[in-house]
């Protein structure tokens, strides 16, 4: 039976089927909507897809949203199952002081990045950035233990409180250059160098913490705008979070 997955984050919902609910399952179908949106999903995108025979899904866009994407899947025979942050899963654990208020799409990203990373060799520290509405910046060591992680403003939040605060940075938005002679490239360039500031510090203490060089994995609606200016070698994984779920859902199954 196909399975499910689904990513509410502040801005938008992502959906993914899988053939089954089992890490490299084939992809069937996928896509994204705005939350102002979701009330029309079993009208539109979900009307003509097959059954699924399990879902999986993470939310942090609250409590309101996630009860509209529930009468959303009452179209099918199908108990809606959500993630919630624990102290340990799918050989990941989580080192925050409580374990439950990790937010849970950071969470299922460092457990779709710790099989990631088993998949291609052997264990490695990974740094997870996820770059959306907000950008986390977060660590894993080589034994799947989550060190912590930063949260930081995104491009539009950076360019909005820019706008909010000070007279005359209104601008459209602009391109990442080494030197701006325009405001809007300087207000791009300042918010994307910022970001991959935080990137690479993190990066380097990271490298000090396990003496080991981290694979850098980026998610996220907005990565493509970090990935042109940072130094390190990277992988962008558009879909780390389904993967996550992917892990979670298997593993569920196989107790």
């Amino acid at each position: 039976m196909s399975f499910l997955a689904i990513d509410i984050g502040n801005t938008r919902l992502k959906w993914a089927q899988y053939s089954s609910p089992a890490p490299h399952a084939r992809l069937l179908q996928h896509g994204a909507v705005f939350l102002e949106t979701i009330d029309s999903l079993a009208d539109n995108e979900w009307r003509a897809l097959p059954a699924p025979g399990s879902m999986l899904g993470c939310v942090v866009a609250g409590e309101g949203v996630k009860r509209r994407v529930e009468e959303q899947l009452e179209i099918w025979d199908l108990e809606p199952r959500w993630v919630v942050s624990s102290a340990a899963a799918c050989g990941v654990t989580n080192s925050y002081d409580h374990p439950s208020r990790l937010g849970v799409d950071r969470w299922v990203a460092l457990i779709g990045a710790r099989h990631r990373v088993l998949a291609q060799g052997p264990a490695r520290p990974a740094l997870v950035v996820m770059v959306g509405t907000a950008v986390t910046v977060d660590a894993l060591d080589a034994s799947g233990r989550f060190l912590g992680g930063l949260i930081l403003p995104g491009f539009g939040l950076m360019l909005r409180a820019l706008e909010m605060g000070t007279a005359g940075l209104k601008a459209p938005t602009g391109e990442a250059v080494d030197f701006p002679t325009n405001t809007s490239d300087a207000l791009m360039s300042g918010g994307a160098d910022a970001i991959a500031g935080a990137v690479e510090r993190m990066h380097r203490k990271l490298l000090a913490r396990t003496g080991a060089k981290p694979a850098l994995i980026m998610t996220g609606g907005a990565a493509v705008k970090l990935a042109p200016i940072t130094d390190l070698p990277f992988e962008t994984v558009d879909t780390l979070i389904f993967e996550g779920l992917l892990q979670l859902q298997s593993h569920r199954l196989a107790l």
